[in-house]
């Protein structure tokens, strides 16, 4: 695929006797929106995780490539890993800011890939730096809140910070692991808008993982679901139906999810 930004081959991570990812393969294009969906140990997570190196696949088969260059191989990660993860983005679940800095110093730090160590360890942000913080917080409309303590904003505001920190990072690709899951529905939506915004408007490749597949189908043109560590379902959000939602859930499912679900 010319236009393959992610590239996934035959990935598997073993903990102990459990098999978390078993012969994964994705292909990802430039400017898709990717729900990752499956239940609770499915392996969603620890997809995402193996995609940025912040964990070793498997040795053996499996390769992780992105923009053409490998990440992880044969169980051992790149050496040029540093350089590829500055055009990764990636949105934890806990937002995993600093909590005792002010929003606008987590936001700059998202631009330490490109400037000396010390400068930034000292807060000594480039001017450049300083307006990509501003105005991606503008973007997310937390602009107000940047001279704030992280840890007094509430969690939608903190995890648009960390969008905000990917933005000034010039990711190119942004992983989102459950960025959601915390929040309450209001913050979720806008979280979510944000995330579908930056796809939409600045073509950055974005692979959500998701437990609410109501979002997945709503936001995320394509989903991939995961079931016991293999993908069992890798289309069109339009294509997957109540039977095949039943049968990666679960029937219990059935019963929660249209219950919910606003028809």
């Amino acid at each position: 695929m010319s236009d393959a930004v992610l590239s996934i081959s035959s990935a598997s991570k073993t903990f102990g006797a459990r098999r978390a990812l078993d012969g994964v393969s994705i292909q990802v294009s430039r400017g898709e929106m990717i729900a990752l969906i499956g239940p609770s140990g499915s392996g969603k997570s620890t997809l995402l995780r193996s995609i940025s190196a912040l964990q070793t696949i498997d040795s053996g088969a499996g390769r992780i490539e992105a923009f053409g260059a490998p990440v992880q191989a044969n169980g051992r990660i790149s050496a040029d890993v540093r350089r590829i993860r500055t055009r990764i983005g990636f949105i934890f679940q806990q937002f995993n800011l600093v909590g005792r800095l002010s929003l606008f110093t987590n936001v700059a730090l998202g631009s330490l890939g490109r400037i000396g160590r010390l400068q930034g360890y000292l807060g000594a942000w480039p001017a450049e730096t300083k307006t990509a913080a501003m105005a991606a917080l503008a973007r997310m409309g937390i602009a107000d809140y940047a001279g704030q303590r992280a840890n007094t904003l509430s969690g939608g505001q903190q995890q648009r910070g960390a969008i905000a920190r990917a933005l000034v990072q010039k990711a190119k690709i942004v992983l989102a692991d459950e960025p959601v899951a915390s929040l309450d529905p209001v913050s979720a939506r806008r979280v979510m808008e944000a995330l579908r915004t930056l796809n939409h408007e600045d073509g950055l490749t974005v692979m959500v993982t998701l437990h609410q597949v109501d979002y997945a189908l709503r936001y995320c043109d394509r989903v991939v679901a995961l079931k016991a560590g293999k993908v069992v379902y890798d289309g069109p959000a339009t294509g997957l139906k109540r039977e095949q939602l039943t049968d990666i859930y679960g029937p219990e499912f059935e019963d929660v999810f249209w219950e919910e679900t606003p028809q």
